[in-house]
């Protein structure tokens, strides 16, 4: 075999290594990259308790925001607020209850009962 024809062959067997090499770490990269921004996300319940809750119940359901220390909120930790079940919880979020506003028609059922997990989350 000619060098020419050899060196031809080990620069073609080279950067079909290079190649490899290069998508495996890719793929390597692209899973680390994925892995590591959903350890971060966070649940639809605490986004949506986030934009349309947390005015008044404040971020950890103390209801220590100027809202909800002007409409008299009880947080997460008053002993009426911990004796009320889940659906009890749901039903004041979808038709309003006291002062609270009514959310049926503002989010989804859905949402509402995810807020409201991640509301009794906040008890623990």
């Amino acid at each position: 075999m000619p060098a020419r024809m050899l060196a031809a062959k080990i620069i073609s067997i080279r950067s079909l290594a290079m190649t490899k090499s290069i998508r495996v770490q890719a793929c390597l990269a692209a899973v680390v990259l994925l892995t590591s921004t959903m350890g971060f996300a966070q649940s639809s319940g605490e986004a949506t308790y986030k934009a349309k809750c947390m005015t008044c119940h404040g971020a950890a359901g103390m209801a220590e925001t100027a809202v909800g220390k002007a409409l008299k909120v009880k947080p997460v930790t008053d002993p009426s607020v911990q004796k009320m079940t889940k659906a009890e919880m749901t039903e004041a979020t979808r038709n309003g209850m006291g002062k609270m506003q009514s959310f049926k028609d503002k989010i989804t059922d859905a949402q509402i009962k995810d807020s409201v997990d991640y509301f009794r989350s906040l008890m623990k």
